[in-house]
């Protein structure tokens, strides 16, 4: 097994570009693309690699995809707390994450879904008829400035030239 810094460096590095090349990191990182394709399948197997995504901007995909937020205030389960529902909530396919939060709510859901309309007749027909849940407040994203460290805007270019003394 590698060192905790190889790791890391490791999954810092393929946290930004799932479609890292082995030799340019084995080169970044001082060995060879053996150890670095081991590592990485060692943890996978340990599931400190859960999975690799794509992030795509469906605005510029053509898609009328939407994103909404949406706070869950629930009443925990005895013996199993939020756990128990949690994991109700994530088993719907519409439903990309469920986070435990502090502050006024305790589970945080983000969904995604073609129409205002969807996401609404989720909450209203999957989410809301839970027993434990008590509120919900959606909100839905308007605009991604920045997604997952990648930032989804053109940057606009300086047209002054620089000038030194």
């Amino acid at each position: 097994m590698a060192s905790k810094e190889t790791r890391r460096a490791i999954l810092n590095y393929i946290e930004k570009n799932s479609k890292a090349d082995l030799g340019d990191l084995a080169i970044m990182l001082g060995t060879d693309e053996l150890t670095i394709a081991n590592e990485i399948q060692d943890m996978e197997k340990e599931q400190i690699i859960c999975g690799y995504h794509t992030l795509i901007d469906w605005d510029k995909a053509g898609s009328d995809m939407i994103t909404a937020l949406i706070e869950v205030r629930v009443t925990p389960q005895r013996d199993q707390g939020f756990d128990k529902i949690a994991e109700r909530i994530y088993n719907f396919p519409e439903v990309t994450s469920v986070y435990l939060i502090s502050g006024g709510y305790d589970l945080l859901i983000t969904l995604e879904g073609w129409t205002l309309k969807d996401v609404s007749q989720f909450v209203s027909e999957k989410l809301a008829p839970i027993d434990a849940i008590m509120s919900t407040a959606t909100y839905f994203i308007l605009k991604k400035y920045k997604d997952h460290g990648t930032i989804m805007v053109p940057q606009k270019k300086t047209e002054r030239m620089l000038v030194t003394p």
